[in-house]
This record gives C-alpha cells, structure tokens and sequence, in this order.
C-alpha cells in the first residue's frame, strides 16, 4: 500500500497521465476524423482493392521502423521536412527537442501509421449499411451532408464505439515512439504513462512501484473502456 501512497503524492506520475491524455486527445480526435473520411471515400469513390492495400501499408511497418524513419525526416539540421520550411522560407521546427511541438509531433506520426487500418475498420461498417437508406434519402432529396449526419453516423455507432475503445486503449499503450525519438524529453514533456513505468522497473529497478502504475493504469483503461461502451451504446443499433 506504500506504492499507492506514493503515488499520490508523486508529481512526475500526474504529469505523466496529464502528457499521456493530451496525446491520447490529439491521436484519437485526428485519426477518427481522418479515418472516417478516408473510408468514406474508399466507399463512395473507388472499388480498388488495391488502394486499400495501400491505405493499410503503414500499419504493417513496425513501430521503430516508423519512429525512426519520421525522426530522420523532422531532424532539425537535416531533416528533409526542414530542409524544405528552409527552402520555401520559414522557420525550422525542433519538433522533438520544443516541448510544445514533441507531443503534437509524436500523436502525427501515430496518426499517419494506424489511420489506414482504422478506416478500413470503418469501412467495413460502411458496408453493413442497407444501402436503400440512401436511396430513400436520395428520393426525399437529402444532401452528401445531411446523410451523412443523419445516416451514416447513427448507423457506425456500434462499430464506432468498437473502434474508440481499441483506438483508446492502443493510444494509452504509446512507448515505442517516444522511446525511439524523445526518450521522455524534453523536460518531461513526452513522458507519457508507459514509458514512466518502463523507466522505474527497468531504468531504476523500482519493480514495486512500476508495478503499482501498471495496475492503476489497467484499472483506469477498463473504467474508460466501459464508459465509452455505456455512452456510445455499442449494443444498440439505429437501423430498423
């Protein structure tokens, strides 16, 4: 019970879980909205299974490889994203050494890694859709818009909800990343909960106390798994 304790008062575990919820923020909003739109699109314009294909290639690179290759990319000397700002004439970026751009950095290229895979989650929702909903739509006059919010969006609740929770909980588990590319910094500005666990049992030999976090940390995912479930539903479907 001392680790618990401890916990309580310890200040670098309460800035982990606030740097761990800001990410998990900017991840989940951006990789819902863009994965929303690029099945959609998936559905309305193309067939090609092809480009499918390759919507969900990044999902099978690993992990480091992505880290690094994104880390090369943004490195502030010579990084060919800078390079580019230094081109066109704007200032470079330290994007993983400027505490107000290395979690934004770290939540985009996780982003651009799983939002292929949870499009094609998505679009496989879209497809259980009965597709004379929008043909009736169609014949009262409803626009691209006004179907999808009024359509398409009730009937993907239930998938929705099975996709926030796993997108969640993947989100909560972020390590790879900052260990490949911040290592936590700058000042703590990346130490998300995980690698703060990581760093106690295996950087520090503190095996008790990281084992505490990692049960507080279970606990905290299964509370916001089943309210996500209560809130969006998932059991419930709009469609008659």
């Amino acid at each position: 019970m001392d680790n618990y304790e401890r916990l309580i008062n310890d200040p670098l575990f309460w800035n982990a879980m606030k740097v761990t919820l800001y990410y998990v923020l900017l991840n989940i909003g951006f990789q819902t909205i863009i994965a929303i739109f690029l099945a959609v699109l998936m559905q309305r314009l193309t067939n090609s299974t092809f480009l499918r294909g390759v919507a969900l290639m990044p999902y099978f690179i690993a992990n480091v490889v992505v880290a690094l290759v994104w880390y090369f990319m943004m490195d502030y000397q010579t990084g060919i994203v800078n390079v580019a700002f230094d081109w066109i004439g704007l200032d470079k970026i330290a994007f993983f050494g400027e505490s107000a751009w290395a979690i934004p950095t770290v939540a985009f290229i996780n982003v651009w890694r799983h939002m292929g895979y949870t499009a094609l989650l998505v679009f496989a929702g879209l497809q259980t859709i009965n597709q004379s909903v929008y043909e009736a739509a169609d014949i009262d006059g409803a626009g691209e818009g006004r179907k999808f919010f009024n359509i398409t969006l009730p009937l993907l609740r239930p998938v929705l909800a099975m996709v926030m929770v796993v997108t969640v909980i993947g989100s909560f588990q972020i390590f790879d990343t900052v260990s490949v590319t911040t290592q936590g910094g700058p000042i703590n500005a990346t130490r998300v909960i995980n690698y703060y666990i990581w760093d106690l049992a295996f950087g520090q030999l503190d095996f008790g106390y990281a084992s505490a976090l990692a049960i507080v940390l279970f606990v905290i995912l299964m509370i916001v798994s089943l309210v996500q479930m209560k809130l969006m539903r998932a059991d419930e479907s709009d469609e008659l």
